[in-house]
């Protein structure tokens, strides 16, 4: 599998090794997963991940770039010609099975996603460089699904979170310590969230079940639609800081939020450093913004999959991770 090094990586290769299959990861830095077999590469390396794919069963792909801006070039590289070197790899050695995870973002295109299964990806409309090396990622892991040959499950999970998360959830709480974490509009939009055991357990439960799942893209959350006002509090409170208190107009921050890119691009093109997550960005300000959450009746039919751990539990190990880490 790649990607072990990330927060739902290593829960997937935890859960695997936990269950008795052998695993071997590629990543660029330590896994430290006990119990995996390591190999030091790069997905956009054709020969290592040739190396690494050769004599499994099955192969996970979690490895992306996953920042909010940076050259497009980069995100080609690792997004797409890194999972088309592993597409390429599964076809050589007769893999028979491909976990390909994506991201629910590859069907958004600024506009509400209420109770919607998992629309097709559009790299046109998705927003950002991220979303759209995404979003033809996809296409080209679910055009490589062979009937007999290459099963290919395509999951997307969404927002995943939980202890230890470098993410979503320590972004969120370092703002808000700094008292520049606003709510967008009246932070009553629907949005589901994933907490990370719930998706781990669903990209194990493709691996299993990827023959019946493969070709269709599913999207995977906890099925529990919050306000978003709701999911980042509890966040917060989690991490003991201060919960949101400013309103900001939506259509206003997703103005800034084109500004932000635009002065990004511009700095990039003269040849200067930019940060690697901005305060807002057209992208970010739709996300926290608009309804996004996800008819499951799909996904759970053909993973035979259910999530056990509810949002307020997850909230719960949350702020006991805190607790443990109040540096953190």
């Amino acid at each position: 599998m790649t990607g072990a090094s990330g927060m739902l990586g290593g829960a997937v290769a935890r859960a695997l090794v936990a269950r008795g299959d052998e695993v071997t990861v590629l990543q660029r830095r330590p896994a430290s997963v006990e119990g995996v077999r390591e190999r030091r590469g790069d997905v956009r390396d054709a020969a290592a991940v040739a190396a690494a794919v050769a004599g499994q069963d099955a192969v996970v792909h979690l490895a992306a770039k996953v920042n909010v801006v940076g050259p497009w070039q980069e995100y080609a590289a690792t997004n797409v010609d890194g999972t088309r070197n592993v597409v390429v790899a599964c076809r050589r050695h007769r893999v028979g099975r491909l976990v390909h995870v994506s991201s629910p973002s590859v069907a958004h295109a600024g506009h509400a996603l209420v109770g919607v299964p998992a629309e097709p990806a559009d790299p046109q409309r998705a927003r950002g460089p991220y979303a759209r090396s995404k979003a033809m990622a996809e296409r080209v892991a679910l055009a490589a699904a062979d009937p007999g040959r290459l099963a290919v499950a395509v999951l997307r999970p969404h927002l995943v979170w939980g202890p230890g998360d470098t993410q979503l959830v320590a972004r969120i709480v370092a703002r808000a310590r700094r008292g520049r974490l606003p709510l967008l509009g009246h932070g009553a939009a629907m949005m589901d969230t994933t907490y990370v055991d719930n998706a781990a357990e669903a990209v194990v439960a493709a691996v299993d079940r990827a023959h019946v799942a493969s070709g269709e893209p599913l999207v995977v959350s906890n099925g529990e639609p919050r306000m978003i006002s709701e999911i980042l509090a509890g966040m917060c409170a989690a991490a003991g800081v201060p919960r949101p208190q400013r309103r900001v107009p939506a259509g206003l921050a997703v103005a800034a939020g084109s500004v932000v890119e635009g002065a990004v691009a511009l700095r990039r093109r003269l040849g200067h450093d930019v940060e690697s997550d901005p305060p807002i960005t057209r992208f970010l300000a739709e996300q926290l913004s608009t309804a996004h959450w996800f008819d499951q009746r799909r996904t759970r039919e053909l993973l035979d999959w259910r999530p056990r751990v509810p949002l307020d539990e997850g909230f719960r190990r949350l702020a006991a991770w805190y607790a443990e880490h109040p540096d953190a």
